[in-house]
């Protein structure tokens, strides 16, 4: 019977809400969260499913607790740091640890009940923005078109067909020789001389698109502020 990670041999750890909360978090990051019920809950514990009832209602307020532990490992913004680094500092973050828990994209922003971690995740990352100058739209903008970004790169560098940069050339080159130069010349311009360099690594693009994002939001709070000083006088 499967045992928690928490669970070392001849020691059998108390039952909790904390252990049952990272019991689930394993059965997701192990198997995704569609096989994440009760039973395999309880299998994962290896403890029998009503025992898990005492310390969660149900599925709902399991995906609530996960979530919240999930927001407890990204870094929080340090209100009294520059809002780009921090800014920049959060994305990254948020990018590493949906590396490590990539079902739970889908759900960061969805949940209606929010844990200690998330709500001081939002209050840090908006403090930062205010504290910035940023009005409450600007801030609210800001924060919306860094998310956006940072689940949207997530999501699309999970779904590729290769895990690390070396392998990237495995998939490409059997994919070149299925385009046609006359028909698709830039496609294949596009993975010959990309795709396929030694040095290619699709991570990086992370970067450079946080990079613009954040130019942006720079030039565009910049301009608000001056709008406000205009309106002021």
């Amino acid at each position: 019977m499967p045992r928690s990670a928490s669970t070392s041999p001849g020691a059998r750890v108390p039952l909790s809400r904390e252990r049952v909360l990272h019991g689930a978090l394993a059965v997701a990051d192990a198997r995704g969260l569609a096989a994440l019920t009760i039973r395999s809950l309880a299998e994962e514990l290896g403890v029998r499913p009503m025992s898990v009832y005492h310390y969660v209602a149900n599925k709902d307020e399991i995906l609530d607790g996960i979530i919240d532990l999930v927001f407890d490992e990204i870094a929080v913004p340090s209100i009294d740091g520059h809002w780009r680094t921090e800014m920049h500092r959060r994305a990254s973050s948020i990018r590493l640890v949906l590396g490590r828990h990539p079902w739970a994209v889908g759900l960061m922003e969805s949940r209606t009940v929010s844990g200690p971690a998330r709500l001081r995740h939002h209050n840090a990352s908006l403090g930062v923005l205010r504290r910035a100058g940023f009005s409450p739209a600007m801030a609210a903008h800001a924060y919306t078109l860094l998310d956006s970004y940072v689940y949207g790169f997530v999501l699309q560098e999970a779904s590729f067909p290769y895990e690390a940069p070396q392998k990237a050339a495995d998939v490409a080159e059997p994919m070149a020789r299925q385009i046609s130069p006359e028909e698709y010349p830039y496609l294949l311009e596009f993975v010959t001389e990309h795709i396929l360099r030694p040095d290619y690594d699709f991570g990086a693009e992370f970067g450079f698109g946080l990079d613009l994002v954040l130019d942006a939001l720079t030039r565009s709070a910049a301009l608000e502020h001056r709008a406000r000083e205009g309106t002021e006088e």
